[in-house]
């Protein structure tokens, strides 16, 4: 009998760690969380803030569905093509990856620069209000662009005439000054076959998948609106810093 209930108290508790296992998988799931695994090298950060934390400017279900299927998709397919192209995740960074990227597969640029876009964008929107530039980047800021008014002109006028899918940058260039450029589909400023080469500092997503849920074809108020989740305080980090 002892016996008898000590079998069925190891089944209780090994099904109770399972279950518990299997409900955590969604939160994995909607974090954007890959499972642990050390041959992986390229996985998403978990965001740093709720999806909801974004609206009214960006809505809830727009953020999930971005997070948790474009831009999980992304790192997917990265990984997968890493495995068929025999990269060594191990040793080779996201950076080393895309300023090389022409000796790969479309595959491997469209979802390299895809993840490496994505996992930018995320850290550079904060909850509204947005802060606003300071010190060596607000100075940098009046010193290419005259105001930052001129230059939140000239950012969203790039980024609303970008034709079709792409990606609109504040990057340093090759003489330390800042510029602004476009990009098509999920190209960046990082890769050796980009028209304008540089180092982005701020990119904006102009795909329709990040916007269509609440604003459908009206990429301008999408723009307008986005000015108010900046977090100028992680864009100004990686000025000071010059590297990602």
């Amino acid at each position: 009998m002892s016996s008898s209930i000590n079998s069925r108290r190891q089944f209780i508790k090994q099904t109770g760690k399972a279950s518990i296992a299997m409900a955590s998988m969604p939160l994995m799931h909607t974090l954007g969380v890959l499972p642990i695994n050390q041959e992986i090298n390229f996985q998403q950060i978990p965001l740093p803030y709720a999806y909801n934390a974004l609206e009214p400017f960006i809505d809830a279900m727009t953020m999930e569905i971005h997070h948790t299927k474009h831009a999980a998709g992304y790192t997917k397919n990265l990984n997968d093509a890493c495995v068929a192209e025999k990269v060594d995740v191990k040793t080779t960074s996201i950076t080393s990856l895309i300023a090389s990227i022409s000796k790969y597969s479309t595959k491997m640029r469209n979802n390299a620069g895809g993840h490496y876009n994505h996992e930018l964008f995320w850290q550079s929107m904060q909850p509204a209000p947005a802060s606003m530039p300071t010190g060596s980047l607000a100075n940098a800021i009046e010193k290419s662009f005259g105001t930052f008014a001129d230059f939140q002109k000239a950012f969203s006028e790039a980024a609303k005439n970008r034709f079709g899918s792409g990606w609109a940058w504040l990057i340093v260039n090759d003489k330390g000054g800042l510029s602004i450029c476009t990009t098509p589909n999920q190209d960046n400023p990082l890769m050796d076959i980009a028209e304008v080469k540089g180092y982005p500092l701020l990119g904006l997503d102009v795909w329709e998948h990040a916007y269509y849920l609440k604003y459908q074809n009206k990429r301008a108020d999408y723009i307008n609106n986005w000015w108010n989740l900046v977090n100028w305080k992680f864009v100004e980090e990686r000025y000071n810093a010059n590297k990602f």
